[in-house]
């Protein structure tokens, strides 16, 4: 018989490690994200670290901006981005605070609430691809730039948490290049995954975007 998941909070000391320690071992680990419409729980299967200052591919890598000050901590905190004018991206701050380093949430299997989610992502085939990949993953949670800066950490009614889930053992866990990461940053192999699990994403070197003419 499988033991059900440890509903147990994730506390700040958890975020307050180097983020190369933080990424893989919230593999296994539970988000909850509360909304109007119910609770929607989803299982980490997939995470991307960035170490800031050291990190070519990080945002915080040419310093502090309001764009990106919530990754300069304090840890347990949710960094939320808008990218190519259509998509959010869901992070989560690790310490030391004024670090800047977070983890990028990849990827994911709506273990809980996936009534809700489907009514986010019509285009899914399958609950599988509910949330497969980054943008899928906020879009399925209903997760936006209102939510940056969000405490995963506070007591009470905080509309996303983190719970201590089932951790994967490490002979589960694979790593390899960052999806999509161009020049220097892009030969970290800081991309986590569980091995052969059907929510993760499929890996894509980055590609260069062609300006309009």
């Amino acid at each position: 018989m499988i033991a059900a998941p440890d509903r147990t909070p994730l506390t700040r000391d958890f975020f307050d490690r180097p983020v190369l320690e933080v990424a893989p071992d919230l593999l296994g680990r539970v988000l909850v994200r509360t909304t109007a419409d119910g609770p929607i729980e989803l299982r980490i299967t997939e995470v991307e670290a960035y170490d800031g200052p050291n990190d070519p591919g990080s945002h915080a890598y040419r310093g502090r901006t309001a764009r990106n000050d919530v990754m300069f901590g304090p840890p347990g905190y949710v960094y939320v981005y808008f990218t190519y004018g259509m998509w959010h991206c869901m992070n989560l701050v690790c310490g030391p605070e004024g670090r800047a380093s977070a983890v990028l949430l990849r990827g994911g299997e709506i273990t809980e609430g996936a009534e809700v989610a489907r009514k986010r992502r019509l285009s899914a085939r399958h609950d599988r691809e509910l949330a497969k990949g980054p943008a899928r993953l906020a879009t399925a949670l209903g997760v936006d730039r209102s939510l940056d800066g969000t405490d995963a950490c506070a007591p009470g009614n905080s509309p996303l948490s983190l719970l201590h889930g089932t951790p994967v053992s490490s002979d589960q866990v694979l790593n390899g290049p960052r999806t999509g990461v161009a020049g220097d940053g892009g030969v970290h192999p800081w991309r986590f995954w569980i091995t052969n699990d059907p929510t993760v994403s499929p890996y894509r070197a980055h590609t260069p975007r062609r300006r309009r003419t």
